[in-house]
């Protein structure tokens, strides 16, 4: 069942996937209903890396980083053993959040901010280039 359900993830494009998805469903249908139902309930959110750019895929339907996240996490909390409170525990993991966060915003750049733009919808509202000003209340 894996392999037929990693076939849905090897398509070159978000039609080839949508359809490949809805033949695994189809598939799975006689023997697993209930994995069936399941995939065909979670289409949207499984498929939602679709709505990026290619290059951009492998990336997002990926856990390596979040899991090599949680190996620093543990590795760092590990070291100290017992917190003394609460505070020392969310001061720690925020230093590590922080210093991951640097890292994949200069030296990694995880996802690069070009393929982003183009996975933006075209079609944003135009600004309003004179609002209203702000009336100020009476004291």
């Amino acid at each position: 069942m894996a392999t037929l359900v990693r076939t849905i993830f090897a398509q070159p494009d978000a039609e080839l996937t949508r359809a490949q998805h809805a033949r695994v469903v189809e598939q799975l249908a006689p023997r697993w209903p209930d994995a069936a139902r399941l995939l065909a309930d979670a289409v949207e959110d499984l498929l939602a890396f679709t709505a990026f750019p290619k290059e951009h895929w492998r990336q997002i339907w990926s856990n390596n980083p979040q899991e090599r996240l949680n190996r620093e996490l543990r590795r760092r909390t590990d070291v100290v053993g017992i917190f003394p409170n609460r505070d020392a525990v969310v001061r720690l993991v925020g230093a590590v959040l922080a210093e991951q966060h640097d890292e994949w915003a200069v030296v990694r750049r995880y996802l690069t901010i070009d393929g982003l733009l183009k996975a933006a919808p075209t079609s944003l509202p135009a600004p309003d280039p004179s609002p209203e000003p702000r009336r100020k209340r009476a004291a």
